[in-house]
């Protein structure tokens, strides 16, 4: 059982990473190195567009990584007009991130690219096919999520979401 279930692991991510490296990827990222936009960058750009005036602390939880390294990301991102940094009225200690102008119509212009580019991929499935597949990955989402299957617990359907993971 265990060499079945690794076996099907390694499958797993070499499907993954060869989804991830296809043209709609390499399309996006093409738009975000002519903007000198890295990986990290466009994961936070991504973030805080979809939770607008989130605290620096909650990007760092969710991408695992530490409050300097949010910072330094929140910097340079503020540095090229897409982001800003504001108080937390509640509490001043706080630093809440939120897209600039320029930094919301990029977010949408870099989303658009990353729809556009999956819909030419999902066009080549069968509507049966489509839904399949969608229905497989919420249940890979929910039980990475470690919801509870007895529950009828599964990922909700989420707008498209950002490239990879955190960084």
């Amino acid at each position: 059982m265990h060499d079945d279930l690794t076996d099907t692991s390694r499958h797993l991510v070499e499907l993954l990473t060869d989804l991830l490296s296809t043209t709609f990827r390499q399309i996006l990222w093409k738009q975000a190195l002519e903007l000198d936009l890295n990986y990290s960058q466009a994961q936070v750009l991504f973030h805080v567009a979809k939770h607008g005036g989130t605290p620096m602390s909650d990007v760092a939880r969710s991408f695992g990584i530490t409050l300097p390294a949010v910072s330094q990301v929140a910097d340079r991102l503020e540095s090229k007009g897409f982001l800003r940094r504001g108080e937390d009225p509640r509490d001043h200690r706080h630093v809440r991130l939120l897209l600039t102008p320029e930094g919301e119509r990029l977010a949408r212009r870099l989303e658009q690219l990353q729809v556009e580019g999956l819909a030419r991929v999902l066009q080549r499935l069968t509507p049966a096919d489509r839904k399949d597949v969608i229905r497989g990955l919420e249940r890979l989402l929910s039980a990475a999520r470690g919801d509870d299957p007895s529950e009828g617990g599964h990922a909700p359907r989420a707008r498209a979401a950002p490239p990879g993971g955190g960084g």
